[in-house]
């Protein structure tokens, strides 16, 4: 057995500890204190100034926890100052809001150091803005990658509208006021800047659509609106991936499938859907051409019709079909200006055909709200060629959007407006 040195127990067979040692370890102890404290008051400051840069850029109405919990958020934050364009200097509400985020630069290896990776913007209805119908130019696809992931309804008793990398939705406003004009709705949109190549996780989805419901409401406050928004749903699904055969239609092109015109020529043969939701304020279907479909109707038709261009890519011979309601429905144009004011409207009560493009309207009523519903027919070339036939695919469509959503006082184009002959002098 090993004896103890001397002076090493004391009573009760404690160890003590030599006068020296404990003022070194005293000291040890406090200068781990200090700097602990440092470091969490270095991390307190962080947070604070972090939400104190989204209040500054967003007016306080975007939640500053909500966009912290994104995954480009962290590092230090800051924020795009705005300029006069920026928000409404009577109310001091913004238009957007852009921030910036230390962590985010990193991973994309930015010169700066930092990266705007979020957007969040705010507004009411009815805007000055007018919103302009699908070009007979611009289809469904990409141009490039043939495919499409439509904006989806977000679900859970909200107008909402959810796409590849945001979340926008509306908030019905009959009392608010603001800039002493009448106020029908508001809306909100936050937006995540993926990186190139990315895609919005379920987890950032979610805090998108936490984050535009939280804006409304903290915006209906500011405005005075009696109405609020409920939560948001745990689980924001990803827009889908299209287009897919017109038989396996199941949403909003489910009635194409049913009418058996994608298994001729030269109809649609693909589709471009979304789910179907009564609340959405802008809910479409397309129609597309695969590229062995449109080239088996070039090959037929080219020697009959000198005018018609060959396809170069799925998708290019195009139906788009939209169906706007309420407010925005009040200010849709076939055609813009570039003063970026109307110069065809697709007025709601009634309906008819643009004098330069192959766009037709038609109009209903539902739950009181006006609707307009729009048909695009792209490219020309193809849009001169079935022109005569799209009555019957415009029918069908207004008249599986009213039947669902219980519309009454439709309207829709004469007969004699589907004909080739607009743009003629």
């Amino acid at each position: 057995m090993i004896a103890a040195p001397t002076g090493a127990q004391g009573d009760g067979g404690a160890v003590r500890i030599p006068d020296g040692v404990r003022k070194t370890v005293n000291v040890v102890l406090c200068l781990a204190a200090v700097v602990a404290i440092g470091w969490s008051g270095r991390e307190i400051w962080m947070v604070w100034n972090n939400h104190r840069q989204i209040d500054a850029a967003c007016g306080g109405l975007v939640p500053a926890g909500r966009v912290l919990d994104l995954s480009e958020a962290g590092g230090t934050i800051s924020h795009r100052v705005l300029d006069e364009g920026s928000f409404d200097p009577d109310t001091g509400i913004p238009h957007d809001c852009e921030i910036y985020s230390t962590e985010a630069g990193e991973r994309a290896g930015t010169d700066t150091g930092i990266r705007w990776f979020f957007t969040g913007q705010m507004g009411v209805l009815p805007t000055g803005r007018p919103l302009i119908a699908d070009e007979p130019m611009k289809g469904p696809l990409g141009i490039r990658s043939g495919t499409a992931h439509p904006p989806q309804p977000l679900g859970g008793d909200i107008a909402g509208r959810v796409t590849d990398s945001s979340v926008t939705v509306q908030l019905p406003c009959e009392e608010g006021t603001a800039e002493d004009a009448s106020v029908r709705a508001l809306w909100a949109r936050a937006e995540l800047m993926p990186r190139r190549g990315g895609r919005v996780s379920g987890h950032d989805r979610a805090v998108l659509a936490e984050t535009a419901v939280e804006t409304a409401n903290n915006l209906a406050d500011r405005l005075g609106c009696a109405e609020r928004l409920p939560d948001a749903p745990d689980e924001v699904p990803a827009p889908t991936a299209g287009p897919v055969p017109a038989a396996r239609a199941e949403g909003t092109c489910a009635w194409y499938g049913k009418t058996g015109l994608a298994d001729r020529s030269p109809y649609p043969d693909e589709v471009v859907e979304s789910r179907t939701d009564g609340l959405a304020w802008d809910e479409s279907c397309g129609l597309v051409l695969d590229f062995g479909r449109a080239d088996r109707v070039y090959a037929e038709e080219a020697d009959s019709h000198d005018w018609l261009n060959s396809p170069d890519g799925p998708g290019e011979w195009f139906v788009s079909l939209h169906t706007y309601a309420g407010p925005v429905a009040e200010n849709i144009g076939l055609t813009g200006a570039d003063d970026g004011e109307i110069s065809e409207a697709a007025v709601p009560g009634k309906a008819g055909r643009s004098a330069t493009d192959p766009i037709w309207w038609a109009s209903s009523v539902c739950d009181g709200r006006p609707q307009v519903h729009t048909m695009t027919v792209g490219r020309p070339s193809y849009a001169k060629l079935v022109a005569s036939r799209m009555e019957d695919v415009f029918r069908a469509y207004v008249d599986d959007v009213t039947t669902r959503r219980h519309c009454t006082d439709v309207v829709l184009p004469g007969h004699s407006t589907f004909r080739a002959d607009w743009g003629e002098s």
